[in-house]
Order: structure tokens, then sequence, then C-alpha cells
């Protein structure tokens, strides 16, 4: 089913508009993945993260789905229920 997927994708991104659109949401993407890579990296439920920072598990599976766009405060207090430290870098273009 990825490899379906990938093809679709490989395909749309040949269209100039479809692939500035889809890099514009890069950002958002690589926040929601390092959220979700770092929680299971921790080992931690939804619920576990939800009890450890106060923040509600259904805002936690809204911001993993990427239908919330949360603030540094957010990802800070995510960050230090799991044990960790955000950070962020601005790189140059390549």
């Amino acid at each position: 089913m990825g490899t379906k997927f990938n093809d679709f994708l490989a395909e749309q991104l040949k269209d100039p508009e479809f692939r500035r659109e889809f890099e514009a949401l890069q950002p958002e993407h690589a926040v929601v993945q390092a959220l979700i890579d770092a929680r299971k990296a921790s080992g931690l439920t939804q619920k576990e993260l939800s009890e450890r920072t106060g923040i509600a598990q259904g805002d936690i599976c809204k911001l993993e789905r990427g239908n919330a766009n949360p603030s540094i405060k957010t990802l800070q207090r995510l960050a230090l229920g799991m044990g960790m430290v955000l950070k962020v870098e601005f790189i140059p273009l390549s």
C-alpha cells in the first residue's frame, strides 16, 4: 500500500503547483512526525503523555494528526512530559 501511495505522490509532485503546496506544508509535517517519533521513543501512549503534561489526550491526537497548530509553549510542555528538550533549528536552503 505504501508503494502505491509513493507512486501516486511521485506522479503528483510532477505538477509544479502541487509541488509548491506540498513543500509549503513540509515544516508542519516535520513537527507532527517529530512529535510522534519522540512520543514513541519515550515509550508513552497519548494517554500517558496527557497525564504527564495536563494536555488533553484529544488535543495530543489532533496535534499528531496535523489538525492543530501547537504553540512553542505547548511543544515545550510535551517535550518535558517525554523527558526531552525542545530544539528548533534554522538550516540553510540547499
